[in-house]
């Protein structure tokens, strides 16, 4: 167990050595792997960022029901206070009929109704559901319909659809770049492995010659390629709180002039984890294909 730690930790020094021995040639290598990173992840903040602002704006989606005409005030505000007490209804509005002619008349739209009779207007409940999607929506309102003193639902859900859709394209697009780019950084991590092979090729060929096993031949070469994808994670981690900064006091400045307030979301522990361990694991795979092709192609068992 020993010998087993004291061999790693030799070739983590290596790996470590190798690294600061070209300090320019990586820092650059890992700000292309960190950029490469951060677009992907930058996207999928964007996407939660939206999600947590839609969500908000879901909750505040009415639906109007217009009541038959012969529905009396008190059988409205009974239907009212039942709707109140359903689990998928946040809030119920009741609006009378006369107060929805003192709205309309309000509006400069009194001419309309100045010439009938009488009151065209029904009673009207306003109802905010509690489900943030476009089906839930679509689903309560069919649901409302059926009820006896229900004339007419009025409900346009079709931008909670358009959202939803636009919402889950986003989604997509981002699996498909965190695929692509993450290929990309493999590939980055083996390049840069291939040339540290064949630059050391006769140090390579002279600890071969000693003794030196394969195992510990691609030892420092694997710690290399993940110390190179970790370290390229936390520039990756770094470019997106300084983007977020920086655009936090735009984003503040345009939520207040529709009269609220919005605080950007970073990456949380868990998330800053998983992106760090990706990058790591990207860049030890990079490093392992690199190290076998690369090898065999020197003819170094």
């Amino acid at each position: 167990m020993r010998a087993w730690l004291i061999q790693n930790l030799h070739s983590l020094r290596t790996a470590l050595d190798r690294l600061t021995a070209t300090p320019m040639a990586s820092l650059f290598t890992i700000l292309v792997i960190g950029v490469a990173l951060s677009l992907p992840t930058g996207l999928y903040l964007l996407l939660a960022n939206l999600q947590k602002i839609s969500g908000v704006v879901n909750t505040e989606t009415e639906i109007s029901l217009f009541l038959k005409l012969d529905t009396s005030p008190e059988q409205a505000r009974t239907l009212s206070n039942t709707l109140q007490k359903r689990p998928d209804i946040r809030a119920v509005r009741f609006i009378d009929r006369e107060e929805g002619l003192r709205q309309l008349q309000a509006n400069g739209l009194g001419d309309i109704t100045a010439g009938l009779p009488g009151n065209p207007l029904p009673h009207t409940l306003v109802v905010t559901p509690r489900a943030p999607d476009a089906a839930g929506l679509e689903s309560l309102a069919a649901e409302l319909a059926k009820l006896q003193q229900v004339d007419r639902v009025h409900m346009d859900a079709e931008w909670a659809r358009r959202l939803s859709a636009l919402m889950g394209l986003g989604r997509d697009l981002v699996a498909m770049l965190a695929v692509l780019l993450g290929l990309a950084l493999a590939a980055i991590t083996g390049n840069t492995i291939r040339l540290q092979i064949y630059a050391q090729r006769d140090e390579i060929e002279v600890a071969r010659l000693i003794g030196a096993t394969d195992r510990f031949i691609r030892r420092s070469f694997l710690y290399f390629g993940a110390i190179q994808g970790l370290s390229g994670g936390i520039a990756a981690w770094l470019l997106i709180s300084l983007a977020a900064l920086l655009v936090q006091d735009s984003v503040s400045q345009l939520a207040a002039s529709y009269g609220t307030s919005f605080l950007i979301a970073g990456l949380t522990w868990q998330e800053s984890g998983i992106l760090l361990a990706t990058s790591t694991l990207l860049g030890l795979l990079g490093a392992y294909l690199a190290v076998g092709h690369t090898l065999r192609s020197l003819n170094i068992p």
